[in-house]
């Protein structure tokens, strides 16, 4: 498992509506925080609980209020402000920064960034952007599908034939998401996001073939970048000693971080089509997700007949 550094440059790469006031040359300091600050009781002088790691932000109300303060009073606040593992500055309304401010963080080394967007869309934007780059991360082998437009980790054995399956949903329409190597990350405390590496975007390898374009090949609309993960599909060589669920009881949870993620072990056989069972197992437990159970209607079926069965005996019996 591995997270992200993010640099004040990335994120300026990143998003093309944040400007630099000042600081050009300090751009390389790190952002460790995904979370954003946004100045209040600070700006009152109290500074006990001040999160200095965090990326300052500066809107309408924080920009006024500053504007009320004497030049005097504004430097004393903004050296308070300036730590040295504060990242820098953002003011959002396109609101002048003070020139105390870039005085001060000039001197602490600390870029001031400015954005047209307002106060709330850009915290949101900032936030989504830090908090998928600096999230912790894990590799995982395996074909990740987009399929009816749930997120399908296929996992096995090398060789087992992830990859064929995957080909085989790709020309059935389903979408590609990564190939051989899939980076998983949190996006929240319950959804797990997975991408392809950038080397291996779009491609897909097949033994005797080799490596395949599936955006070239099949059109953009066979590939997605990212897909959230809402189910596992573990494929197993079949053993004719294993015992295997048969009415849909028995799903399983494979754990990515602290998500538990569903999962179910097909077993791989000699006439069985993976790719229509993966793209079926998908339909099935997007069901379920809908309150739509086949093993509950396949019990309620069967408890009418044993009960119908049992007043018939009794019947002929009486």
């Amino acid at each position: 498992m591995s997270g992200k550094v993010v640099t004040v440059r990335e994120l300026i790469e990143e998003m093309s509506y944040i400007k630099v006031a000042s600081g050009e040359e300090f751009l390389n300091r790190r952002i460790l925080s995904s979370d954003l600050s946004r100045p209040a009781i600070e700006l009152t002088g109290y500074f006990d609980f001040y999160p200095s790691k965090r990326v300052q932000l500066f809107g309408k109300t924080e920009i006024s209020f500053i504007n009320r303060m004497t030049s005097e009073e504004k430097k004393i606040i903004f050296k308070r402000m300036c730590q040295p593992e504060t990242p820098a500055f953002l003011i959002a309304r396109d609101k002048e920064a003070p020139e105390e401010l870039i005085e001060v963080a000039t001197k602490a080394e600390i870029p001031v960034l400015v954005s047209h967007r307002s106060t709330t869309r850009l915290a949101a934007n900032v936030t989504n952007f830090l908090e998928e780059y600096l999230s912790e991360r894990m590799d995982q082998h395996g074909v990740f599908m987009d399929i009816y437009g749930m997120g399908v980790l296929i996992i096995g054995e090398s060789g087992i034939g992830k990859s064929e399956t995957g080909l085989e949903l790709i020309q059935r329409g389903h979408r590609l998401v990564a190939d051989d190597r899939v980076e998983l990350y949190m996006m929240d405390e319950s959804r797990i996001i997975g991408e392809a590496p950038e080397i291996l975007r779009h491609l897909i390898e097949i033994r005797g073939v080799g490596v395949i374009d599936i955006a070239n090949m099949f059109g953009v609309g066979a590939v997605r970048d990212t897909q959230v993960l809402d189910l596992v599909i573990n494929l197993k060589n079949w053993d004719k000693d294993d015992a295997y669920d048969r009415l849909g009881n028995d799903v399983e949870n494979k754990r990515f971080f602290n998500v538990d993620v569903p999962m179910l072990n097909i077993p791989v056989r000699v006439g069985r089509n993976l790719a229509t069972i993966t793209e079926v197992a998908a339909m099935n437990i997007r069901a379920k997700q809908m309150g739509y159970d086949a093993t509950e209607k396949f019990e309620a079926n069967l408890t009418k007949l044993i009960e119908k069965n049992s007043r018939d005996y009794r019947e002929n019996n009486m």
